[in-house]
């Protein structure tokens, strides 16, 4: 069977909820052909998804155009989905064909919506997965709009015509969706280290570290700003450029994230399922970004406060590095039992039985 498997790179969460499934669904199906579509690139795919699969870097989603990581460019969201949507029966049909094309048997979506679509129209079997959709964003910020009402009636019914929708939690709601499906958490176990976490940076047994980890969409904290504060290292990107004592990179560490971020002693991160559930998973406290316009928000935080050590840091705050207070109250917090990340199993069962 060859599965096309369509992973949006609006951010690495849809990824990192993805590619767990696909290792778990091998152990189901070892003979299964894998194509992934996909505008990340192959080598960061590959740190994830396990064995061999076919890439094909392209993209049928945007999501939305961002200013960065966290901002939206709402003007220019408004002209690509018009543009999107102008030839919309045409663009389902061109889809299909090249599914059709490709000898593709079974569609696996993360979180694009027009291979759903395109699938239903081919007779190929589908499914999405995802703890949100374009949908229920796209209502959220156009559905006052009066041009908005058709392409959201368009974006619901491709997301209807699959075969069903495995919501990964937390997740949206999605309230209009038939054919829901719910999985567990999706997140990878890391390797905690702390010791050789520190023998690598070389710093202090005593110090703390702080990850900041930002999600895969440019969104630069001013560090060479911040007060430098004692007992601190914060680690991040090499490419932010910043040079100061109390700062390592992640490259540094030479550790597969999953295995750095369980090694820290806190993160501080923006709202995105990745982050939010490998560090509950993990066991992680977390310091998260205020984001109130993101209608996934309230899902992830309302999750995260019942499984994990979180507070919110509203933007100015963090943007002067007056985070100090709020890191001290997490590690003050009693640690709730991790839960237990079973979203990728339940999800590669349902496939196995159900779509491969």
């Amino acid at each position: 069977m060859h599965l096309l498997v369509d992973i949006t790179a609006h951010g690495l969460g849809h990824l990192a909820q993805t590619a767990p499934v696909l290792n778990a669904l091998r152990g189901h199906r070892p003979k299964l052909r894998l194509t992934v579509r996909s505008a990340i690139p192959r080598e960061r795919l590959a740190l994830r998804i396990a064995g061999d699969f076919d890439h094909v870097p392209e993209a049928r989603d945007f999501g939305f155009v961002m200013h960065n990581a966290v901002d939206i460019d709402l003007a220019a969201s408004t002209e690509r989905y018009r543009a999107f949507h102008a030839d919309w029966p045409q663009r389902v049909a061109a889809e299909a064909d090249w599914l059709r094309d490709h000898k593709v048997d079974a569609v696996l979506s993360n979180v694009a919506y027009l291979p759903l679509a395109a699938a239903a129209q081919a007779g190929i079997p589908a499914v999405g997965l995802c703890s949100l959709n374009w949908a229920d964003l796209f209502r959220h910020y156009f559905g006052n709009e009066p041009w908005a009402h058709d392409i959201h009636a368009q974006m619901l019914a491709a997301y209807n015509s699959a075969a069903t929708f495995l919501r990964v939690t937390p997740g949206l709601s999605m309230a209009d969706f038939t054919h829901l499906h719910d999985v567990g958490p999706i997140a990878r176990l890391g390797h905690a280290d702390g010791v050789e976490l520190r023998e690598r940076l070389g710093i202090a047994s005593n110090q703390r570290c702080v990850l900041l980890a930002m999600g895969g969409m440019e969104f630069r904290l001013p560090m060479a700003d911040w007060p430098q504060t004692p007992g601190i290292t914060w680690l991040l990107p090499a490419v932010w450029g910043v040079q100061r004592k109390d700062v390592r990179t992640v490259e540094d560490a030479q550790i597969e994230f999953t295995d750095l971020l369980a090694s820290v002693d806190a993160v501080i991160t923006k709202p995105g399922y990745g982050t939010f559930a490998e560090a509950a998973c993990n066991g992680i406290p977390m310091l998260f970004l205020e984001r109130d316009d993101w209608p996934e928000t309230a899902h992830l935080a309302a999750w995260a406060t019942r499984h994990n050590r979180v507070m919110e840091v509203r933007r100015e705050h963090l943007l002067a590095g007056d985070v100090i207070d709020a890191l001290d109250a997490l590690w003050r917090m009693p640690a709730p039992e991790a839960p237990r990340p079973a979203g990728a199993k339940e999800a590669a069962a349902w496939l196995a039985e159900h779509l491969c």
